[in-house]
């Protein structure tokens, strides 16, 4: 009926969790008052590790899709 199996589905799910993950790591580093420069928003979980997490969601994604459904026959 579906065009991907069960597995497939299951890996497309933990696949969006590490994308929202990865824009969740992105979310504050701003300042209350725009006068005043808050260095946070130049760190290294929102610079580096966030971005890198987002992408792997995307090429595991990618990999959940492209993945062979297991025959059921």
């Amino acid at each position: 009926m579906f065009p991907l199996g069960k597995e497939n589905y299951k890996l497309m799910l933990i696949g969006l969790g590490i994308i929202v993950l990865g824009f969740i790591l992105m979310i504050g580093g701003g300042s209350e008052d725009p006068n005043v420069f808050n260095e946070e928003i130049f760190s290294f979980r929102r610079i580096t590790l966030a971005p890198t997490l987002v992408l792997f969601g995307f090429l595991f994604q990618i990999y959940a899709i492209m993945k062979k459904p297991k025959s059921t026959e």
